[in-house]
């Protein structure tokens, strides 16, 4: 074959063979092919699309393009959960032991935080000695001996996707929904697991601004998961206002660890009987949502759920005191309140401003390579729909350097809109796909 013929195929927008979207991936990853032609086919894809045939065939071949893990000697079910990413968006710290502590197996693979979306990785290495890098055999023991275990994406999985997307982030093709879908799926796919739960955000904070985007990103995958033979199910929720009131990294764990002693606020409640629900009924251990619902307040009120997240903290080299003693996570040397600049209602908070101004106090990373303070951060004492007074506290800001200090609270004010009016309420969870309805 020649690439210079797929290039062409794609930017006449007609389809490309399993055959030819097979041989262009093993030859990328093997680097036959040229950063510069896989980069036209990106735009090609980018401006044309694939159909559902064709990124099925994308998704299996770059998941296969390395190691695949294989968990058939877990018995039951395996069920994880992705989320496109927001700011306060801690789900997945409370969700996966209590899902676990109901029965249902959970291989979770997370990632950093990059830009103003913050990563469950980065807040789990908030808890002294805490592993994320465990080898395949570890993370296989770990889910067979406690039902869960939370780690990093290892360095042979998926290989393809790791070079394509470096390269989309290089050739602005980074938001087509087509490759943000076999980018995803690729991954998770090639974790061996049965069934995935989505969490496809919307909003000022998420990467989908639309519902319309939101919505076929949602469906995209879930397709993409049936054709797999998986069973998936996709919810889109609304990411404006942070979720929950902490922002940064061990203040999330802290409020994921209030979360499991019933003390959690009431939207990551909300969002984490909804996605945990859904986990329970997909692994089989509960018949509908109503017996999950019930399934998961026990384990939350007999405390089974507090003691598996102590179980995985240790079994990942973790200390399990943090749970019970927050003085043992990293702190914050400084603090300062966010007044609101009139009387009013906050009308809207852009949740992409806050995940900004916390990267510029290191709570985040602007590339890579950037190390993260994992004592800093925010609370969050005003949202959407509140009543404000003239310098009551909208946020506590917690910070260590002032080197940019003054960068962050100007984000921070920008975030803030306060109006005269109270704002018309929008519901946490707008729409949920499964697989059954494609």
């Amino acid at each position: 074959m020649l690439v210079q013929d797929i290039i062409a195929r794609k930017r006449d927008g007609k389809r490309l063979t399993e055959e030819e979207i097979r041989w262009f991936i093993e030859g990328y990853t093997r680097g036959d092919i040229p950063d510069y032609q896989a980069a036209a086919l990106l735009m090609a894809i980018y401006l044309n699309g694939l159909d559902g045939e064709e990124l099925h065939h994308l998704t299996h071949y770059m998941l296969h393009s390395g190691d695949v893990i294989d968990l058939s000697s877990v018995p039951g079910t395996k069920v994880d959960k992705h989320s496109t990413g927001g700011v306060g968006d801690k789900i997945s710290l409370p969700l996966a032991p209590l899902v676990a502590s109901c029965g249902v197996k959970v291989p979770m693979m997370s990632g950093r935080g990059l830009g103003h979306t913050g990563g469950t990785l980065d807040k789990l290495e908030s808890i002294p000695g805490f592993r994320v890098g465990l080898s395949e055999e570890e993370f296989i023991n770990n889910i067979n001996k406690i039902g869960v275990a939370m780690i990093g994406q290892t360095g042979q999985l998926a290989p393809a996707d790791k070079k394509l997307y470096a390269l989309r982030d290089a050739t602005a093709t980074v938001p087509s929904i087509p490759l943000i879908s076999a980018s995803i799926m690729s991954k998770k796919l090639a974790e061996g697991i049965d069934a995935l739960v989505l969490d496809v955000k919307t909003g000022s904070g998420a990467f989908m601004r639309s519902m319309d985007d939101a919505e076929k990103l949602a469906r995209t995958m879930v397709d993409i998961g049936k054709r797999a033979g998986k069973r998936v199910t996709a919810f889109i929720t609304r990411m404006d206002d942070p979720l929950g009131n902490a922002v940064g990294n061990a203040n999330e764990m802290i409020e994921s660890i209030e979360t499991l002693k019933g003390n959690g606020p009431e939207d990551i409640e909300e969002l984490l009987f909804a996605l945990g629900s859904e986990m329970l009924v997909l692994g089989g251990v509960a018949k509908d949502s109503e017996d999950a619902l019930l399934k998961l307040n026990e384990s939350l009120d007999s405390g089974r759920a507090l003691d598996k997240m102590r179980e995985m903290i240790e079994a990942q080299g973790g200390d399990p005191r943090v749970v019970d003693d927050y003085s043992l996570f990293p702190g914050y040397e400084n603090e300062m309140e966010l007044p609101a600049p009139r009387d009013g209602f906050v009308t809207s908070v852009d949740s992409t401003e806050i995940g900004l101004a916390g990267v510029l106090l290191g709570a985040g990373r602007e590339k890579v390579s950037d190390d993260v303070d994992h004592g800093v951060g925010f609370t969050i004492l005003k949202k959407t729909g509140d009543e404000v007074r003239q310098g009551d506290p909208l946020m506590v800001i917690h910070y260590s350097s002032s080197s940019r200090l003054d960068e962050a609270v100007e984000r921070l004010k920008r975030a803030y809109v306060i109006g005269d009016d109270t704002p018309e309420a929008k519901p946490l969870i707008y729409k949920m796909i499964r697989s059954s309805d494609l």
